[in-house]
């Protein structure tokens, strides 16, 4: 698996902190990782991206954006916006396939869902990682209305011909209501994929050190680490 697409069931659902889980537990592993984004946007010049906080977290060894834009919308809409070029899927797996040379592991984080729009052509993450013939791997929230998202993802994901890898929870609340207990059940059900992780509330705020000694506690086997999700599961049975 030298090469991951991290997408999300749309935006703010953990997906940065989860690619930074996956980095720092495959670091800790021994293996060179990199992390790509290829389309940042919501940020200044000098501001911290995405990518710039996996590798905080983490310890990745290399980030790479191939563009930035200052508007905090869809990629293509930004780029339209501030009169820049856009990133196309083609750019993007070039880009990750150089890494991919280089690096163990590269870990290429979307931007919102998996098919928001890079260009004005409608080129999305999955046209990308089709052309990657990558693996996906999707970060959803926990409670109501998740289930609808995430089947609708994973649905997709396989319409295009894609490996799903399985799903993370990007944010398990501190205290879970009923829709959440019930969806550790029903999310790999409704996915057709494996539960590999799910990562408490509030873990972007680690400092790095415990960020990276806690991270394989928060994903399975699968990506590396050592989460259980029956015995997770079964502490929250409804």
């Amino acid at each position: 698996m030298p090469v991951l697409m991290v997408t999300g069931t749309g935006t703010e659902v953990g997906k940065t902190v989860t690619t930074a889980a996956v980095a720092a537990v495959a670091v800790a592993a021994g293996r060179s990782v990199a992390v790509l984004k290829p389309a940042q946007t919501g940020v200044g010049p000098d501001e911290r991206g995405d990518a710039d906080e996996v590798a905080r977290l983490s310890g990745a060894w290399t980030v790479r954006e191939l563009a930035r834009y200052p508007d905090p919308l869809a990629p293509a809409t930004a780029a339209r916006r501030a009169g820049l070029p856009p990133v196309g899927p083609r750019e993007v797996a070039e880009a990750a396939a150089k890494l991919a040379a280089e690096h163990d592991l590269v870990l290429v984080e979307g931007a919102g869902g998996l098919l928001v729009r890079f260009d004005d052509e409608g080129g999305t993450l999955a046209d990308a990682a089709r052309l990657l013939a990558a693996p996906v791997l999707v970060v959803a929230t926990a409670g109501l209305g998740t289930l609808n998202t995430t089947e609708l993802t994973a649905r997709e994901v396989r319409r295009r011909g894609l490996e799903l890898t399985g799903v993370v929870i990007g944010s398990w609340p501190g205290t879970a209501d009923l829709a959440s207990r019930c969806n550790l059940a029903d999310l790999p059900v409704v996915a057709q994929a494996p539960l590999l992780g799910a990562l408490p509330a509030g873990a972007g705020a680690y400092a790095p050190a415990d960020f990276r000694a806690a991270a394989p506690g928060w994903l399975a086997a699968p990506l590396g680490g050592s989460w259980d999700p029956e015995a997770f599961a079964s502490s929250y049975t409804p």
